[in-house]
């Protein structure tokens, strides 16, 4: 197994990856998500809840108006 040049910072490998990236979009509207419903609950409904609820109503039709935006940019 290749190493990278010691030129190459792993940090900014990752940060430029196009799955880290996605990643992290979809970590920020979990965290919306989480906002919003401890808002309406007016209690913090933890991170594990919002990602589950968040997957289960929202996740599909995010990343389908995600990939649809890609393609006609």
């Amino acid at each position: 197994m290749t190493r990278p040049p010691a030129s190459v910072d792993a940090g900014d490998l990752l940060r430029n990856s196009t799955l880290y990236r996605e990643f992290q979009a979809e970590r920020e509207q979990i965290l919306r998500h989480k906002w919003y419903e401890s808002e309406k609950q007016g209690r913090d409904i933890g991170f594990e809840r919002a990602l589950l609820d968040w997957m289960m109503k929202h996740r599909t039709p995010w990343r389908q108006a995600r990939a649809a935006a890609k393609k006609t940019t």
